[in-house]
């Protein structure tokens, strides 16, 4: 029986984007054990999954080494036939080289990449729109798997998750912030938002803990009578399950929006400072993209988006509110 490790230690979409490698490994090898090392904090998306034996947490915050060196002994003692290495760095790298996996699998930007059993290219190309990430993850199982087509990223909120939550008639959940503030759609222009959507909609307020000052700002300034803050109250398929069943999702280019790819919700997601060219867009079948109509020669000014616009103008988040509630 086929025993297989997937490496994904980096942020939340990541891990998300990951999900269908194990989806088309499943299908293809449904007697198959397949594990994911991912790092703490991110193990709840992967909570129950249906076809998952085991999730290796690793903890890159305390005794980040110690930790690191533990669970390469474990991944040793699992003698996996393939480790298969979504990430693009050296301690990736590392943990893939000393598997004692049978065939090591990953792209070549990793340092450590000459020392994989197989390599491929990873090529983020604004002028190619039609390549997404998860494209460029699934090539890594191509000649592993016959049918090389996309299988959209997948979470599994069960029963319980969807308890968690409770909802009086219709509503539209809102996702105001990223890590990168080039990322996100202005938190003043957010309220705009609020306030065109359907009043009898209820609005929900999505986010972590260190959202929710953010989040009831904007509450506090809405004049929209049904907005509530759900930040910091939900764990990832709670909030995955919300978004399952809500009338619209309105998200930044972040996590968020990959939530909604996972669970086939409807969404629109909003692209400021960076563009859906680079592979990252949402898929979900009921999905919009929002982004500036002027022409901007500073756009994309980066990859991940930065703290700050570099040019200290932001008009690539000049978006009318009108817009993007549609």
């Amino acid at each position: 029986m086929m025993n297989i490790l997937i490496i994904q230690t980096a942020f939340i979409g990541d891990v998300i984007l990951a999900t269908p490698l194990i989806e088309k490994l499943h299908q293809t090898y449904p007697e198959a054990t397949i594990d994911f090392l991912l790092r703490r904090g991110n193990e709840g998306l992967l909570h129950g999954h249906p076809y998952l034996r085991r999730i290796i947490i690793w903890d890159k915050k305390q005794d980040k080494y110690a930790s690191l060196i533990k669970i390469i002994k474990g991944i040793r003692s699992e003698h996996y036939d393939y480790v298969i290495n979504l990430q693009r760095f050296l301690t990736t790298g590392i943990i893939t080289v000393l598997s004692a996996g049978k065939h090591k699998i990953g792209f070549s930007k990793n340092p450590l990449s000459v020392f994989f059993t197989k390599r491929f290219p990873h090529f983020i190309n604004a002028k190619v729109s039609d390549l997404h990430e998860v494209d460029r993850n699934l090539s890594l199982i191509s000649d592993l798997v016959e049918n090389t087509g996309r299988v959209n990223p997948r979470l599994y909120p069960n029963d319980e998750d969807f308890k968690k939550i409770i909802t009086d008639g219709a509503y539209v959940t809102i996702a105001p912030t990223s890590v990168w503030f080039t990322k996100q759609y202005p938190l003043n222009k957010w309220i705009n938002v609020i306030n065109i959507i359907n009043p009898e909609y209820t609005v929900y307020l999505l986010g972590g803990k260190s959202d929710v000052a953010a989040c009831e700002w904007i509450k506090q300034q809405s004049t929209h009578s049904k907005v509530i803050v759900l930040a910091g109250q939900l764990d990832f398929l709670a909030s995955a399950a919300l978004m399952k069943n809500a009338v619209m999702n309105y998200v930044n280019d972040s996590a968020p929006m990959h939530l909604a790819s996972a669970t086939n919700a409807p969404v629109t997601a909003i692209f400021c400072s960076t563009i859906p060219a680079f592979g990252f867009g949402p898929l979900s079948e009921n999905s919009r993209i929002i982004e500036t109509s002027e022409q901007l020669s500073c756009r994309p000014c980066g990859l991940h988006g930065y703290k700050a616009c570099p040019l200290k103008h932001f008009k690539c988040a000049d978006i009318p509110a009108e817009r993007i509630v549609g």
